[in-house]
């Protein structure tokens, strides 16, 4: 029961903060925080535990599993589960999640409790996402996550946020929709071919399904998962959506939305159209170099703070794109990390952003300058995690990005040397970041506090983790170990069942050559 418990503490915790928001002003604050601290505790224990056993060779996959039926004449049953991957991700999830209601703290003032009802809700339907192996339930979850960040943009949010908000909920919709044909596609192809219509992850694994077909359906499951990245050149929602949003919405898009996406890839994409995928993988890999380049660029050019912090994930996004469709253990490895590290160090720079704008009360550039001296606890956090971004070694964005390039280049030199120039745009965009915001000339003679202790425990706990990440990425590697061993075995028996058949082609072709002669 305790997966459906991780979510269920956060969906009853949203609901009881907008209720108590007529006891006392305070009490959505302390409700939000007890629901995401008490879930991110279990997850921790849960990774503990698990810690020394994820990477032995005989433990099964799946930590936790359960499966009850749902809708039985239509082939869907609550179907939930873990494995090292979930389980990362989860932990992820309630990490920001704990750390958004504490930023949110004196910058939300109204509506406080409908607030933390969007928030804890948005983080149960990522908790549903990254757990549902039901097709139908993931989609439900898939899209419980959405109209809540709607709202977060949309009521909370800055000057364009109507507009920011209808952008980001067009883009994400349609894409869904999309996901959502493919899936019944799935669904119908199966029933048809065995007499089981289900919605079952495992059952649908191996679905007998032509190429042209399958094609297709992977098609509508892939555009969901890249406008979530966001891959150029379904970005466009993105920066705007960053820009308008408040503080904990930024984090939470970029630390957990945009890793749904990711977490698509390696979940759906990959196991259930084997073939295709590896097809496609010329042109992933240079969607994703495209991704990282073209994000470097448009970062470069912002004036904006928080829209330059958007656009660098673009650019990471672009690297997780060229690793799931390297399909090597390294570039496997890299992209988990890299999920896990760009969630941290993004998200600490949007909090930065935050608080830096409920300051001065602007995110331009060109009016700051020289702030190090008036604020220089937000300017060392602000350097170590723009060192963060451009990959500096024994942080761990550096291990994340090594690890892809290495994996990748096994796959395509020319695209691996192309993505390795977006290193170098990023040490530009971030060294920009550090520049013209805290050195420089001083533009004005600023009179604003620095992080007092409450942001301080915020980024201290950030700043242990990335640190932590770049030194001892192993544990973090062994707990994904089972689930990405399981691509790359599957990648290698659907290798050797094409080889067998294409054998078997030959061998047959040559004896219809033998009869006519």
């Amino acid at each position: 029961m305790i997966l459906i418990w991780l979510i269920a503490i956060l969906m009853i915790g949203g609901i009881l903060a907008w209720i108590s928001q007529s006891w006392h002003k305070n009490a959505p604050r302390w409700i939000a925080l007890i629901a995401a601290g008490v879930d991110f505790v279990l997850v921790a224990v849960i990774w503990l535990q698990n810690l020394s056993k994820v990477d032995l060779t005989g433990q099964s996959q799946w930590l936790f599993e359960v499966n009850y039926q749902w809708i039985p004449q239509w082939g869907i049953s609550f179907f939930l589960a873990m494995d090292g991957l979930s389980l990362l991700m989860a932990l992820l999830t309630t990490f920001l999640g704990l750390l958004s209601v504490v930023v949110s703290w004196t910058e939300i003032k109204e509506r406080v409790g409908f607030f933390h009802f969007n928030l804890l809700w948005i983080l149960a339907g990522i908790m549903g996402v990254f757990t549902a192996l039901d097709l139908f339930l993931f989609y439900f979850f898939w899209e419980v996550m959405l109209v809540p960040m709607y709202f977060l943009i949309g009521i909370w949010g800055h000057e364009n946020r109507i507009y920011a908000a209808y952008k980001f909920f067009i883009f994400t919709q349609a894409s869904g929709l999309l996901m959502l044909l493919s899936i019944l596609g799935l669904y119908v192809i199966h029933g048809q071919n065995t007499g089981n219509y289900t919605f079952n992850y495992f059952h649908l694994l191996g679905t007998d399904i032509s190429l042209f077909t399958a094609a297709w359906l992977m098609l509508g499951f892939l555009i969901a998962f890249i406008v979530k990245l966001p891959a150029v050149p379904f970005h466009n929602w993105l920066p705007d959506a960053h820009t308008e949003a408040p503080t904990a919405g930024s984090v939470i898009l970029a630390g957990l939305l945009l890793k749904t996406g990711a977490y698509g890839l390696l979940r759906f994409v990959i196991p259930l159209f084997p073939d295709i995928s590896e097809l496609f993988t010329p042109a992933a890999m240079m969607l994703g170099v495209l991704g990282i380049l073209y994000g470097a660029k448009l970062a470069y050019a912002q004036i904006d703070l928080k829209r330059l912090v958007a656009y660098t994930s673009v650019s990471h996004m672009g690297f997780v794109i060229l690793a799931v469709f390297s399909l090597n253990e390294l570039a496997l490895q890299g992209a988990v990390m890299q999920m896990i590290c760009h969630g941290i160090s993004t998200g600490a720079l949007f909090i930065l952003v935050g608080a830096m704008h409920e300051r001065i009360h602007t995110r331009n550039i060109e009016d700051m300058g020289g702030m190090w001296e008036t604020v220089p606890r937000m300017g060392g956090v602000g350097m170590l995690f723009a060192m963060a971004s451009l990959g500096l070694p024994g942080l761990g964005n550096f291990v994340a990005e090594f690890l892809i390039l290495v994996g990748a280049y096994q796959v395509s030199i020319f695209w691996t040397v192309l993505a390795t120039v977006g290193l170098i745009a990023a040490t530009v965009y971030s060294l920009r970041i550090v520049q013209r915001v805290f050195h420089g000339e001083k533009i004005k003679d600023w009179k604003i506090p620095d992080f007092n202790v409450r942001e301080m425990v915020v980024m201290g706990s950030m700043i242990a983790v990335i640190v932590w990440l770049g030194l001892f990425p192993q544990s973090v590697l062994n707990t994904a170990k089972h689930t990405l061993n399981s691509l790359q075995q599957r990648k290698v028996i659907e290798q050797t069942a094409w080889q067998t058949d294409s054998q078997t082609l030959n061998q047959n072709t040559s004896e219809n050559k033998t009869i006519i002669k």
